[in-house]
């Protein structure tokens, strides 16, 4: 019976060591249990709660763009769309958008679209399929549902631009997100309908007119969808922006340079105020709405006269006689000339060998600071520049905002150039020379400028020396500081720009007009884009109109009025316009004698 004691023995150790095995195992269990539901019980809380609750985020209503008037510019519509959620097609989303383009239009780019947006999506987030539909596209797709599992038909916002093509580059657009915003920004993956600004005030503007994104806390189950709503911070709606532009105004100008390629911009000199800003050919801003086709795009980018281009502040020109109130400036400054200097012109000026011509081959005889400014007298302006040289010229152009951003609220603007000695050192490795002087004087030669730094240098010497800088947007009154230059000399170059529209011989003699006694003052100018030779001089010059509309001169007209109170500055650029005087001023007139009837019916209004 020994063996028998021994063995329950050995049994009763070993159970006692299995227990004692079991023990350890449970108190370790029970300590690692206590230490995540207890200990760390906060932690594992939130992750679960991670993989249980879902935020959505949600986009705010976009704010409206409106005109001085209060007119809207840019405003939201509501509208219905039909989205699709690919993992609630049952496997089938090809044979279901299939369905879907029998009952709505659906071509094959939007449809590659739609298969493209949902690979880059993430689980149960809708994608567009169809915007703004129509109250029977809607009913056609309700009445199939059953074919089409997986749509569903949303509300949404469209954001709206009722004067389409008239100041589209002003006011910009806004379009879906692209692959570099998510970038960017992964959440806004997470806002299917998401618009941003691309160009103009949307652009420069987005994070005022966005406003503030809001919060969805949701339920959702293992696969993603969502089950309940838990918590919802409501998004707050973007700011109303309230420009300066006056719509009346902007119809004006783009009515007027529809057919051509330019640009124009009205300013009020004492304030900065834009009242007017248009480049011609425009284009659509509600095409953006929707996903552009790619011929669209294509046309638009291809264009010879670049519709996509806000010229008005990224069209570089030599501004040509318009730079002679920059030299008249100088010289008067400089103490070279006076008012009653005069100089002889006989339509050619000779700089050793080389000769400088005024474009009135038989010269305009013995003229005056407003002779010359009425006539345009080149060989004038020639001997002034070479007098009063090139580093006084530049610093008077630099004062008026030749050369620099104007610091308009617009991404884009171009700087210009305004030439100087250490320039052309540095870019061509050779020294000044007086000929660069004489091109300077005239306006031709390296000097660039856009047609928005042309009008506020109008702006400066007519509001009396004021260093005016451009706005399409401010909510506080700008005061600007004054520019050194002698208040008498402005004047008189004034008188020079009133004679250029309203005396007899005047470059623009054929514009003037009268608004309740209300006149306009300016200067006319063309610049070159093809070299003359002596021959065809000889000859005689090949008129505009018989060239290639590409191998014509830029036109530009800068202008003012009234002239005994001045308050608008106005500058039309005509890309390949021919003569100044023969289609950039007749533009300007139109549209400054509008400004000036409009000024008298709000007068009347109010009272």
């Amino acid at each position: 019976m020994s063996w028998q004691t021994e063995g329950t023995k050995k049994i009763a150790v070993r159970t006692l060591a299995l227990s004692g095995i079991f023990v350890c195992l449970a108190l370790v269990l029970f300590a690692r249990m206590f230490f995540l539901q207890v200990v760390e019980a906060d932690k594992y809380q939130t992750l679960a709660d991670k993989n249980r609750v879902g935020v959505r985020l949600l986009p705010p209503l976009r704010g409206k763009i409106l005109d001085r008037n209060g007119k809207q510019i840019a405003y939201n519509r509501k509208t219905f769309r039909a989205v699709v959620v690919a993992e609630e097609t049952e496997g089938k989303l090809k044979q279901t958008l299939e369905n879907f383009r029998k009952l709505v239009p659906l071509d094959d780019e939007e449809y590659k679209r739609v298969i493209k947006e949902v690979r880059h999506k993430k689980s149960f987030v809708p994608v567009r399929v169809k915007d703004d539909l129509s109250f029977e596209e809607m009913a056609k797709l309700q009445l199939n549902i059953p074919e089409l599992p997986g749509v569903a038909i949303e509300e949404s916002v469209m954001r709206i631009y009722p004067f389409k093509n008239v100041g589209s580059h002003t006011t910009g657009y806004v379009s879906f997100i692209r692959e570099e915003d998510l970038n960017e920004n992964p959440d806004l993956s997470k806002m299917p309908d998401v618009r941003i600004g691309r160009t103009g005030i949307e652009s420069f503007y987005e994070k005022e007119l966005y406003g503030q994104t809001g919060t969805k806390k949701v339920e959702i189950n293992s696969v993603g969808r969502e089950v309940q709503e838990l918590e919802l911070e409501k998004p707050v709606a973007g700011k109303d922006l309230k420009l300066s532009l006056d719509t009346r105004l902007q119809k004006v100008g783009y009515e007027t340079l529809k057919n051509e390629s330019g640009s124009a911009v009205l300013l009020d000199i004492h304030t900065g105020d834009v009242l007017m800003m248009v480049s011609t050919p425009a284009y659509d801003s509600n095409i953006f709405n929707y996903p552009i086709r790619t011929n669209v795009w294509k046309g638009l980018n291809e264009n010879e006269r670049l519709p996509l281009l806000n010229k008005a502040i990224m069209g570089l020109y030599s501004p040509g006689s318009v730079f002679k109130i920059v030299v008249a400036i100088a010289g008067l400054e400089a103490g070279v000339i006076k008012e009653n200097t005069k100089i002889k012109c006989e339509g050619k000026l000779m700089l050793g060998d080389h000769p400088f011509h005024c474009w009135n081959r038989y010269g305009h005889g013995e003229v005056d600071l407003h002779d010359a400014l009425q006539h345009s007298c080149d060989i004038y302006f020639y001997e002034v520049a070479k007098e009063t040289g090139v580093d006084k010229i530049v610093e008077v152009a630099e004062r008026l905002g030749l050369g620099k951003k104007t610091g308009i609220d617009l991404y884009g603007e171009r700087d210009g150039l305004v030439p100087t000695r250490t320039w052309k050192e540095g870019r061509f490795g050779e020294a000044w020379k007086t000929g660069d002087t004489l091109n300077l004087g005239i306006g031709q030669g390296f000097l660039l400028a856009t047609p928005l730094q042309m009008a506020v240098m109008t702006a400066r010497v007519v509001n009396g020396g004021k260093a005016v800088v451009p706005h399409l947007y401010s909510e506080e009154k700008q005061e600007f500081e004054k520019l050194n230059i002698s208040s008498s000399h402005l004047k008189q170059v004034r008188k020079g720009l009133v004679a250029v529209v309203n005396e007899r011989g005047g470059t623009a003699y054929h514009t003037r007009f009268n608004v309740n006694g209300q006149k306009m003052g300016g200067k006319t100018a063309s610049t070159q884009i093809r070299r003359i030779s002596l021959e065809e001089r000889e000859t005689g010059v090949i008129p505009q109109h018989k060239l290639q509309w590409k191998d014509r001169d830029h036109a530009f007209f800068v202008a003012y009025a009234p002239t005994d109170k001045p308050k608008y500055a106005l500058v039309v650029a005509v890309e390949h316009g021919g003569g100044g005087g023969t289609s950039a001023a007749p533009i300007a007139a139109q549209i400054m004698k509008r400004a000036l009837e409009l000024d008298v019916l709000d007068k009347r209004r109010k009272k």
